[in-house]
């Protein structure tokens, strides 16, 4: 008989969210975890430390160039940068420490060490008083994501940082080079330009935040260039020398030609990450990896080697905490005989930059390329009361709908606290509402929200305060 019904490998959101809804729904359920803290790369080095300094150095920059114009006098604000950093981790433990609570609270057995399927049903943890081996009906991999590593240069965490470093660097460096014009990339500079540094970033492509509407992007970036940022776009890192007091970065145009060489005090790898499945011993029992090393699964996330399932950043799909969350509860549903399911289509997608960036459903270039014709209704925050005595109108709300049901098939919001509002544009969503609908829904005023509904009016060309 086995010990347990599900052994979950890996407890970021997807994997202690797995182990929560099946414990809820009456399976002996345990967890796998090598960190000493649970919570994965979200909780510990990821999306909670991240949003902590995004927090701190955005009151920071607001009390030193926004308060004196709102008639609030503090003088120039002075960095305490351990200070800053303890905030911080003060953050993270209180989220680590929250999960270490539900897993007690929901019954779940949580193993310290390095998880490998020894078999179908046979998980072997490695830790610190030995090897023991746990026996289940079945195991969900749930290990996410690693930093992607740039070709020819090496990551030391100190001069040459992935996101981890880039969390915990001791001083503000004079010059950031940032590798990858994505969403960890614009953060963390985000954050470090605030406190103090000139920030250059360097991408491949012809743009900025692959996979976001165009036109959205276009505009982010100029916003981002009048904040202090600088852009080489359709250029790539060739090589960083590390050894003079500066680092020497050599880039080039990405189709080829000449060499540039930048000098910087630090320079941040962010181009992506890819999946962690390193030493869980999936080759052994037979479970078949895509090209990119995801972990192929049907639409229940099973592998094909029965009671062996996936979740989160290791199998295909947007590299997102909340997208692995609802896999989790969907296969442990499905575990449990019920009916789980994921809807792809509407999973909202954050930069917590600012403005902040959110979007959730198709872009412009999606539907043409299917061929769907759409309406496109947008509307400024140029125009909007409350962000106009905010002080906060950069950016506009869009929203695409189908030109023959009029439901919506994606909105894109850039502007202030979009992370918070986009969650309207995807319950209308989920529920298959028509522009109409937000349009005829009442929002309170004076509100940010307001310009949802107003870009849903101007899919009908009928927005009232533009």
């Amino acid at each position: 008989m086995s010990a347990y019904d599900l052994v979950v490998i890996g407890t970021g959101p997807g994997g202690y969210v797995c182990a929560i809804r099946a414990a809820q729904l009456g399976l002996k359920t345990a967890v796998v975890e090598k960190r000493k803290t649970l919570g994965g790369t979200c909780l510990n080095i990821g999306c909670i430390p991240s949003k902590a300094l995004l927090h701190a150095s955005e009151l920071y920059e607001e009390a030193g160039h926004g308060f004196e114009a709102m008639g609030i006098k503090v003088g120039k604000p002075k960095l305490d940068l351990a200070a800053m950093m303890a905030f911080k981790d003060e953050g993270v433990d209180g989220n680590v420490k929250g999960v270490e609570f539900l897993m007690k609270k929901n019954k779940i057995d949580v193993h310290v060490g390095t998880g490998r399927i020894a078999a179908p049903g046979k998980v072997e943890v490695t830790g610190e008083a030995g090897t023991t081996t746990l026996e289940t009906k079945a195991i969900v991999v749930a290990t996410g994501s690693e930093v992607a590593p740039l070709k020819g240069v090496a990551i030391d965490e100190t001069r040459i940082v992935s996101s981890t470093g880039a969390l915990a660097l001791p001083k503000v460096p004079k010059k950031l080079l940032v590798v990858g014009a994505g969403v960890i990339g614009l953060e963390l500079g985000s954050v470090w330009r605030r406190l103090g540094a000139e920030v250059e970033v360097v991408e491949f492509l012809d743009r900025i935040v692959p996979g976001i509407d165009l036109d959205v992007a276009r505009q982010f970036q100029r916003i981002l260039q009048k904040q202090g940022f600088a852009f080489r776009l359709s250029t790539k890192v060739t090589g960083i020398d590390k050894s003079g007091a500066r680092l020497k970065a050599t880039v080039e145009p990405a189709a080829g030609g000449e060499p540039v060489v930048i000098d910087c005090d630090v320079a941040l790898i962010a181009i992506g990450r890819v999946p962690y499945t390193d030493g869980l011993g999936l080759d052994a029992v037979g479970v078949a990896l895509d090209p990119r090393g995801r972990v192929i699964t049907d639409a229940h996330f099973a592998t094909n080697v029965p009671g062996i399932y996936a979740i989160g950043d290791v199998i295909a799909g947007p590299m997102l905490a909340h997208k692995a969350e609802d896999e989790g509860v969907a296969v442990a549903e499905i575990l449990a005989g019920k009916a789980g399911h994921v809807n792809y289509g509407v999973i909202p997608g954050v930069v917590y930059t600012t403005p902040e960036l959110a979007t959730v459903g198709r872009t412009e270039e999606d539907l043409k390329a299917a061929g769907i014709a759409y309406n496109v209704g947008k509307f400024p925050f140029t125009a909007n009361g409350r962000a106009k005595v905010n002080r906060t109108t950069d950016g506009f709300v869009k929203v695409l709908a189908d030109a023959k049901t009029d439901r919506v098939l994606g909105v894109h919001i850039l502007g202030p606290d979009a992370g918070n509002m986009i969650a309207e544009a995807a319950l209308a969503m989920e529920f298959g509402a028509s522009s109409e609908d937000i349009a005829r829904t009442c929002h309170a005023h004076p509100t940010l929200t307001e310009a949802v509904k107003e870009a849903a009016l101007a899919v009908e060309k009928r927005a009232l305060h533009m």
